[in-house]
């Protein structure tokens, strides 16, 4: 038996179901600000898949990469998310134009 598919779709799915909790978490802390980190690690992991000959390995990185690459659009919609008040502001943070 392969298993390789079923490696891949398990993985991708934990993958982006990761990337929720931490654009949530990172827009909470930093703000939108933190969108420049999603780029930077999608660019190191899009570099490193096309590297690794490894099929498995260069699949999740190539996962990881775009869903960086989406968590960019993610972190300012969260923002909206915020001001809509469907997730809780920072009171530390004042950085919110309401």
């Amino acid at each position: 038996m392969n298993f390789v598919g079923l490696i891949i779709g398990i993985s991708t799915f934990l993958i982006i179901g990761l990337f929720h909790p931490i654009v949530i978490k990172l827009e909470y802390h930093f703000g939108v600000k933190s969108w420049i980190i999603f780029p930077i690690v999608g660019t190191a992991a899009l570099v490193a898949s096309l590297l690794i000959d490894n099929v498995i390995a260069s699949s999740l990185l190539g996962v990881l990469a775009f869903s960086s690459y989406w968590s960019i659009l993610e972190i300012f919609e969260q923002e909206k998310r915020v001001k809509k008040g469907w997730f809780p502001k920072n009171p530390k943070r004042n950085d919110y134009k309401f």
